[in-house]
């Protein structure tokens, strides 16, 4: 992994505020069938995702000429090859130039078109959690939406090459619910814990789910699972607490927000969290 995707993968991971935003879902206070569990939609329906011809078109309109024809001549080396190899050496010198550039989705992007031609379930998995991790810090909905369709296509070849991994079904659904199929993300999962119903990412991504569609009480339940896995779980505290906030469990809400403080250990992020619950306390 290159350093700046470790860096990436490790911000994600710890600042909870960029995982509050993650989902971007409006609230819609609907029930499945199936037990009642939480349907939550983007109000204006599926967005369409940006065109990639677009993207490059874009990020290329900052670069040098030198780099620009460098770029040029990669993609004209994938465009003009018949050989595998010669179209995976381009794909990963892509990846490489993009990645030493800052541009993670672009470099996720060739990491991932490389991975179909090997047909390596790790090669998929690792350039879709690329995209899922870099998600959060995209503000174009419509290249958010082309992210979330690249990784829930890298995810897709991954699970038929192992179908029984819940781990790769796991992080399919969130590339589901991301890119507006939420309900059948939203299945997924709940196959995932009919079979294991302690898993804890399954049940982080319901459990925030419920919260963003006003299922607290379904919520508090998958988030509580999370926590007794994982008691210092910073996501799953983090929405636990905004699940007693929201029903009207403020004492439990702001020790679950200090307990989040102290496990984050940032000085902005512990100002906002005492700015919030000075909000409702």
């Amino acid at each position: 992994m290159r350093k700046s995707q470790w860096i990436l993968v490790l911000v994600a991971s710890v600042v909870v505020f960029s995982l509050y935003v993650f989902g971007r879902i409006v609230p819609k206070n609907t029930e499945m069938p199936d037990n009642g569990q939480v349907a939550a939609a983007d109000a204006a329906g599926q967005i369409a995702p940006a065109a990639l011809e677009d993207i490059v078109a874009k990020a290329k309109q900052s670069l040098n000429p030198a780099l620009q024809m460098r770029i040029s001549g990669f993609e004209n080396s994938i465009t003009r090859g018949d050989l595998r190899d010669q179209k995976l050496s381009a794909y990963n010198a892509l990846a490489r130039l993009w990645d030493s550039l800052g541009n993670i989705p672009l470099s996720a992007y060739y990491l991932g078109e490389g991975a179909k031609l090997e047909n390596s379930e790790n090669s998929l998995t690792f350039a879709a959690n690329l995209f899922l991790t870099h998600m959060p810090h995209e503000q174009d909905a419509a290249r958010r939406a082309w992210e979330a369709t690249e990784a829930q296509g890298l995810l897709q070849q991954a699970s038929g090459l192992d179908p029984q991994n819940d781990t790769i079904q796991v992080a399919l659904a969130n590339s589901e619910v991301q890119s507006g199929n939420v309900m059948q993300g939203v299945q997924r999962l709940l196959k995932v814990t009919a079979t294991d119903p302690d898993n804890v990412q399954a049940n982080l991504l319901l459990g925030r789910l419920s919260v963003t569609s006003g299922q607290y009480d379904k919520a508090v339940e998958r988030l509580q699972k999370v926590i007794n896995r994982q008691p210092d779980n910073t996501e799953a505290l983090y929405f636990l607490a905004e699940a007693y906030k929201a029903t009207g469990k403020k004492k439990e809400a702001i020790a679950t927000f200090e307990k989040v403080k102290t496990l984050v250990h940032d000085t902005g992020f512990s100002k906002e969290i005492d700015q919030y619950i000075q909000s409702f306390k």
